[in-house]
């Protein structure tokens, strides 16, 4: 008998290496880096370990034609997993869901995501 992998996202998820800047609660902003975007949520890969469940304030750095544009939102962290990379470091590897962002960021991000949508790939 074969079981199959049922697939629980709402939102198609794009690869990306996008820039972010995080925050917990009443504490300074961190560097890190988004490795997909979706409307709902993010995989960013954080130098440090993070509960499921916590919030954090983040801002996702998007190249838009026009400059760069600035995405500020809180998230929530539904899972996270530690990713061994091939120098023998780790990040972690965290999932996080949009939880509060404005109408006008959303906007920004499914402009962006409809954007890469579009966008040709192209061969090596």
């Amino acid at each position: 008998m074969s079981m199959w992998l049922v697939e629980k996202r709402k939102c198609r998820r794009f690869k990306v290496a996008l820039p972010i800047k995080y925050s917990k609660a009443n504490s300074y902003f961190k560097y890190a880096q988004a490795a997909n975007a979706s409307e709902g949520g993010l995989l960013v890969c954080l130098p440090e370990r993070m509960g499921i469940g916590q919030h954090l304030a983040l801002k996702l750095f998007l190249p838009i034609r026009s400059g760069l544009n600035i995405i500020e939102a809180v998230v929530q962290v539904v899972w996270m997993d530690i990713h061994l990379k091939k120098d023998w470091t780790w990040d972690y590897r965290t999932g996080v869901m949009f939880e509060d962002i404005s109408p006008k960021d959303r906007t920004v991000l499914k402009n962006f995501l409809i954007n890469l949508a579009q966008s040709p790939a192209y061969a090596c």
